[in-house]
């Protein structure tokens, strides 16, 4: 058990013949027990601050704890968010191939029917001309017979008689 300046103040020495002079211990030994006192005071002040010290350590620890999980669970926010914008703009791009496959194919479709359509029209028309062609030179052989001219004369005929 350590010594304390109580026990140095309290500290008996037996006397002997030809001792030491007992004013000069005594002088001593208050010299030692003040020294002491400063030394424990000292001690003490030193203790507090190691706490002091410690306990900011333990804070400025448990701040870079709460900093390091932070942080980690900021990348993995990240990450996730990262990974969702990935996917997400995978899946607009599947959706624009769709659409794009889907134009292209209705394109294609109204392509095929209006070839259809024209190659129906073309049909129609030489059908037409053909028809138109046959009527007119059907026409043509009717007033190039002869009895047009014999008609032409009756109906001028007639037209005068009437008048």
């Amino acid at each position: 058990m350590p010594l304390t300046p109580l026990d140095i103040h309290n500290k008996e020495f037996s006397r002997k013949l030809r001792g030491y002079d007992e004013d000069e211990v005594n002088e001593f030994l208050d010299q030692i027990i003040k020294d002491f006192e400063a030394l424990i005071r000292e001690n003490k002040e030193l203790q507090n601050h190691a706490l002091n010290l410690q306990e900011k350590l333990d804070h400025f620890a448990n701040l870079e704890e709460t900093l390091s999980k932070t942080i980690i669970v900021a990348q993995e926010a990240a990450d996730e968010v990262k990974n969702n914008a990935k996917k997400e703009a995978q899946l607009i791009l599947k959706e624009a191939e769709k659409n794009a496959d889907r134009i292209i194919n209705d394109s294609l479709a109204k392509s095929r029917k209006v070839a259809i359509e024209i190659e129906e029209l073309k049909k129609q028309a030489s059908i037409y001309r053909t028809r138109f062609r046959t009527l007119v030179e059907a026409q043509l052989e009717l007033l190039s017979q002869d009895g047009w001219d014999g008609l032409e004369h009756a109906e001028r005929t007639e037209v005068k008689e009437l008048y």
